[in-house]
Parts: C-alpha cells; structure tokens; sequence
C-alpha cells in the first residue's frame, strides 16, 4: 500500500505513520504515539509530523482520528492555539521604524502572564450560543485576556517575505479560557472511565460518544477556537495601529488563519470521523497555512496538498529538541545572542531564563520542512526580522 509517510510502526494494534525517521523520535514521544496506536477507538492509523516532541498523554505534533469518542487531552491545553500571517503593502522597514514599533506594540499587546487593565470591547468576543458552562463562568475574565500573547512559544514576527513584502505573524491561543475549559472536561473523562472501569493510558482519557460531555466539549472546545481567532485578531489589529502610526502610507492584505490544537468532525478515508490535531496543522489541498521556524530561523508560507495518510495535515513548526529547563542549563547565552544578531533580527533573549525560546532550542526547520515536502508546498519564506516573546 502507497503510504507517503518515512517510517511505519506495525507493532501495535493501529499503524504508526512517521513523517519522520523512527530513530529522531525521543523515547517518550514514541511511547505515547503507541499509547495512541492502541486506543480501542482510534481510527485507521496514528499520523506522526515531523517536527513531534513529548507532550502531556499525546505527542505534540501528532494527529488521531476516532470514532465514538473524543479526547480532550488530544486537543490539548492551549484550545485553538495557533497561527495568523498577514501582508503589509512595504517592501522595507528601516531598523529605527521597526525598534518604534515594537515599542508600541509592547505598550499595547499585554505578553507573558500579564492581560490588560480594561475589559476590552465586547465586540471582539464570539457570541455565546447555547449551553456553554465553563465558557460563561470565565467570560468576563477572558474580556480582560482577548487581544493579550501569553507566554512560551507565543510569539509576535514582523518578517521579510521571498515574495518581496514586509509580513506581519503571531502565534498564541486561547489564554486561561481554553486552559479551563480543557482541564475541566479532561476531569470528567478521568472520573467517567474510571467508573466505567476504562482506565485510559495516562493523559489520554477521554468521552465516550454516549456521555452527556461529549457534544458539551466539542461546542466549549469551539468557543475556544473561535476566541483563540478573536485574541489573534485583537492583537493583529494593535500591531497594525503601530505600522500605520510610524508608516501612515502602509496597507495590510491576505489574512491568514490557522489553528493546531484542536478536534474536528472531518470524512477521511470514506468515513466520518474526529481528527484530533495537536501541534499539527490543517492541509487540504490549496489550503494556505504557516509553519513558523523559531526566532532565529525562517518560517513559511505554505499550500497543503491534501494528503490522506497524513489525514490531511501538516507540522506546525520547527518543533522543540530540547525541554524549557534543558535548554536553560545547556545553551550558551552568547552564542544563541551572536547568532541572532549576526543575522540584524531584534530579538527577545535577554537572559538565561530566555533561552527555553532560542533557536537552539528547536529542531532545523529545513529538516523539517524536508521531511514533509509531500504534505505541504512551499508559497512564501519569511526572514525574521524582529521578534516579540510571551
């Protein structure tokens, strides 16, 4: 059987498709993908992208279709974190307007733990439609959190496109909204398989198709992506603000949206079934979607091409090669530094608590995007020219 994948794993109840070598996986990641490989409702095969690392019950960079059930863990914590690109009309940026604004950008795009002091507009949040119990406790919190980074990985790139154009890309999810929302059903599907005497592996329990929980995750899980887009938006349009206040002339073109944490009702291989994709992207064919190196490396503009035994979908980034607190005791401060301004990029590393986000950190993105030139198509590469950190 044709399989585009690098590397099957056939010793457990479901393939393993690796986009990947076998060897560049790291034990624990491997461990969970056939913890994934023998859940009774797993569906035809477990997917694995490229740039897969260790994460909590599910690799990151991992993509389970089911049938029956649905994981909350398989979505993950940080519910529709993901992607969005947007065009600016410049063809350059001088180094002064650029540190000027990021300096606004700072001042208006609240990062790490901090949210903003006001509740935002209302209108920027998603209308609550139907019964949604976790989403309506901690609405008025996330008024205060839409329009604000986060911390870790999330990040805010003014980047030189191939194409010719400055671009604009941010990275981060749906705050302390989504985080309760998943920690709260993953609750529940402990307790419930617990008394149903279905002790799911660890970080995998998960809802059964009959259980009242089920449709209720899928609609919170779904505010959560559509206030994920909100939060992204939100803080698009403040970055845009300080582009037109330091360039007035500038214009923005092709938005670009993209989540990879989450769960959805999709048809493969004749049947429908829930593609749970955690660190992984969505790649139809011609669909546009962003693979972000880290702060030091390129990042790219791609189409997918629609391939079904990856169940459609792609990585969704360099992914990690080492844990935050290894890379804080193994990386060299000035090196990681040197190197990003040996390349002119404005960058986030001040200190030896910054360097869980340096590019050392991360996997090499060309490897990478090698390894997974049948999944995608490359469109646009973008260089990083200045860098903001949650």
């Amino acid at each position: 059987m044709h399989t585009s994948a690098k590397a099957v794993i056939e010793t457990e109840a479901l393939p393993i498709k690796l986009w990947l070598a076998e060897e560049q996986m790291e034990a624990g990641a491997l461990e969970q993908a056939r913890n994934l490989a023998n859940l009774p409702f797993a569906f035809r095969h477990i997917a694995i992208m490229p740039d897969t690392h260790q994460g909590y019950g599910m690799p990151i960079g991992a993509v389970l279709a089911t049938k029956g059930a649905i994981v909350p863990n398989a979505v993950g914590v940080d519910i529709g974190c993901g992607m969005c690109s947007l065009r600016t009309t410049l063809e350059e940026i001088d180094t002064n307007d650029l540190k000027a604004i990021m300096k606004i950008v700072r001042e208006t795009v609240p990062v790490g733990f901090s949210h903003h002091d006001e509740p935002q507009d209302e209108a920027w949040m998603p209308g609550i439609k139907g019964e949604l119990p976790i989403v309506s406790q901690e609405y008025e919190r996330a008024l205060y959190q839409v329009g604000t980074l986060g911390s870790g990985n999330h990040f805010i790139e003014i980047q030189k496109g191939s194409d010719g154009y400055i671009w604009i890309m941010i990275h981060s999810g749906s705050r302390n909204l989504g985080f309760t929302v998943a920690n709260h059903y993953d609750d529940l599907a402990k307790q419930l398989n617990k008394d149903a005497g279905n002790e799911a592996p660890e970080g995998l329990a998960y809802l059964p198709e009959s259980s009242e929980y089920f449709n209720l995750y899928q609609d919170e899980m779904n505010y959560c992506l559509e206030f994920a887009l909100a939060n992204r938006t939100l803080m698009m349009e403040r970055v845009k603000a300080a582009f037109t206040e330091v360039v007035p002339d500038v214009g923005f073109a092709d938005f670009i949206n993209k989540p990879h944490n989450f769960a959805a009702e999709e048809k493969h291989f004749g049947e429908t079934v829930i593609v749970h994709r955690k660190g992984a992207t969505r790649a139809r064919s011609g669909e546009w979607g962003m693979i972000p190196g880290s702060q030091g490396t390129r990042s790219f503009l791609v189409k997918g091409k629609g391939e079904a035994q990856s169940f459609e979908s792609c990585s969704h980034g360099a992914g990690r090669i080492m844990s935050r607190s290894q890379a804080r005791k193994r990386l060299d401060l000035k090196e990681e530094v040197g190197a990003l301004k040996r390349q002119g990029i404005l960058h986030a590393i001040r200190n030896q608590r910054d360097l869980d986000e340096a590019p050392g950190s991360y996997k090499d993105i060309d490897e990478v995007m090698q390894n997974q030139t049948d999944l995608v198509e490359v469109q646009v590469e973008l260089q990083p020219l200045a860098v903001i950190k949650g």
